[in-house]
């Protein structure tokens, strides 16, 4: 029989310090692009996905997530007793009635490998996606849902790939790939983090798994790495080792909201492409660029 993916794990416990002291009592995946947080991007693309459970790992004291895609009665009684319709679907569509979401706690940060760790009592024995929501990715499909249909046809765990410049192989999980088909590779091998002379390619690990459920107890044995944490990409390394692992170079545009610029960037092309302020904004920044006084002033 064959299994499909029907739960996704959102590690959002991290303390987001690249962004104080916007993150100081709300997680990074709170952050806006334009009207929406970074994590409802990724849940929507989880539901499009076919997925129905979210699994939440969040952090001591950080309610909003929770508090997001929680029911709002008061709000939504204001909204229907002001006749503004139009928002009262916004906020109801934020999380669909088909789907469950879970809140777990994450007692220390100690990793991702440790975060993903901590899905297990709810995960059992299923396949799980893992989706990092500060990885933004722009498709009409959805990476996740390119990542989901080749799970149900090859049944093994699957990491979302990115070829980035070969001079920042230093920042990402690099892999070894033995390509087999259109963007599918065997993963080989992989290895976190290497200087730019060590890489065994470009193709980097982002922010999109689907993994079985054997990374749990493999994650229980892996030692601690980098930082003193428990590395996911050590668990995958494990894995390899027992079971096929492929690597997808999946379809679309990567924006890292980890980042400050590229979260600009992200805010600035999807404001672009916003239906309702779109056009509005496009006219603006091209009057701003054509007014070399006017952008001397702003910058």
């Amino acid at each position: 029989m064959k299994r499909k993916v029907s739960l996704a794990v959102f590690p959002v416990a991290g303390l987001g310090t690249r962004f104080l002291p916007a993150t100081k009592a709300s997680p990074k995946e709170m952050l806006p692009i334009v009207d929406k947080p970074l994590i409802q991007y990724a849940v929507e693309e989880a539901v499009a996905a076919g997925i129905d459970t979210m699994v939440f790992i969040i952090g001591r004291a950080k309610n909003a997530i929770a508090d997001h895609f929680d029911k709002a009665y008061e709000l939504e009684a204001e909204l229907e007793a002001r006749g503004k319709s139009d928002l009262l679907k916004t906020v109801r569509s934020i999380t669909p009635d088909s789907v469950d979401c879970v809140y777990i706690r994450q007692p220390e940060a100690l990793g991702l490998g440790h975060a993903v760790h901590c899905a297990k009592s709810v995960v059992g024995e299923r396949p799980f996606a893992v989706v990092l929501a500060d990885d933004l990715i722009d498709h009409p499909q959805g990476a996740l849902s390119q990542m989901v249909e080749h799970f149900n046809k090859y049944q093994c765990s699957i990491l979302g790939v990115e070829r980035v410049p070969p001079s920042e192989t230093y920042k990402y999980g690099i892999v070894s790939p033995l390509s087999f088909a259109d963007r599918l590779s065997n993963l080989e091998a992989i290895v976190e983090k290497p200087r730019p002379e060590d890489a065994p390619s470009n193709l980097a690990v982002v922010g999109r798994y689907i993994l079985t459920p054997r990374i749990f107890e493999l994650l229980e044995r892996v030692p601690r790495g980098s930082g003193n944490e428990i590395q996911l990409t050590d668990g995958i390394a494990a894995l390899q080792q027992e079971e096929q692992v492929l690597c997808y170079e999946f379809e679309g545009k990567r924006y890292d909201c980890g980042s400050k610029i590229d979260y600009l960037v992200a805010t600035v092309e999807y404001g672009l492409k916003h239906p309702e302020l779109g056009e509005q904004f496009r006219i603006y920044l091209e009057s701003l660029i054509s007014d070399p006084a006017r952008l001397s002033e702003v910058s």
